[in-house]
């Protein structure tokens, strides 16, 4: 888990939002590499959506009824509802966080394994969107093109992207530009050989801020894309059967 300095209840409250937020993408992960199995039956295919469903419900409970403190309790209670698998850390896993540890070195990009056995890429925004864009800059080019290699070569990894802008404008601005950071980070990764269909998008715009808004450090740490990368244990077991 990333620890940041809390300067004032404002941050504070920021990072609680932060680990309800990594408790949702873990439901949201879950559901998007079960639905997406291969061999599923439209039923099973359903059940996992609903087990998603499920997940993402008990973690904003167990976040509401704590104020954040109970965000991973509430998703592993959201889980067992929907009677979700689990995630594997990898050998596979393993070699993608030194690779991209490797890239993103000197760059600002938080690279972290978390306690739900995610790889999770956090990168700002002097490396990744200017304001009030969506391309990406070519400082984000060389990381990209690494984290694709990665996924190209981990074709069990499921993939969500999450982007973000600062409170500078409305949500009729920040929300469909959240998107579309997203997005075009997506479609670089296809573009470089990875299946569209490991890959999900969503955009959080500026309600999930990681800093302060009101200074102009603050915004553009929160101008950022979240990256999260999950093996579940249902993927890897076939490949585990077939060693032994």
């Amino acid at each position: 888990m990333i620890h940041r300095k809390s300067l004032d209840g404002s941050t504070r409250e920021a990072d609680a939002a932060r680990g309800l937020r990594k408790a949702a993408v873990v439901a949201t992960v879950a559901m998007f590499a079960l639905a997406g199995c291969a061999g599923m039956t439209d039923t099973q295919r359903r059940t996992a959506t609903g087990a998603g469903v499920g997940a993402g419900v008990g973690a904003v409970i167990g976040g509401a009824q704590s104020g954040g403190k109970g965000v991973r309790n509430g998703a592993l209670i959201g889980g067992a509802l929907g009677a979700l698998g689990t995630y594997v850390w990898s050998s596979r896993m393993e070699e993608q966080k030194r690779a991209m540890e490797e890239a993103t070195q000197g760059t600002g990009v938080e690279v972290v394994r978390t306690n739900e056995n995610l790889l999770m890429l956090d990168i700002p925004s002097d490396i990744s969107f200017d304001v009030n864009r969506a391309d990406i800059r070519g400082d984000f080019r060389p990381i990209l093109d690494r984290f694709a290699q990665s996924l190209v070569a981990n074709p069990r990894a499921m993939v969500q992207i999450i982007g973000h802008t600062d409170s500078t404008g409305n949500d009729t601005i920040n929300n469909p530009l959240s998107v579309n950071r997203a997005a075009s980070t997506r479609d670089y990764l296809v573009a470089r050989g990875v299946p569209i269909g490991q890959i999900q998008i969503d955009g959080r715009g500026s309600r999930e801020p990681v800093a302060e808004n009101t200074t102009s450090s603050g915004r553009a740490r929160n101008r950022r894309v979240e990256i999260y990368v999950g093996e579940s244990a249902q993927a890897a077991a076939p490949m585990q059967r077939q060693v032994r």
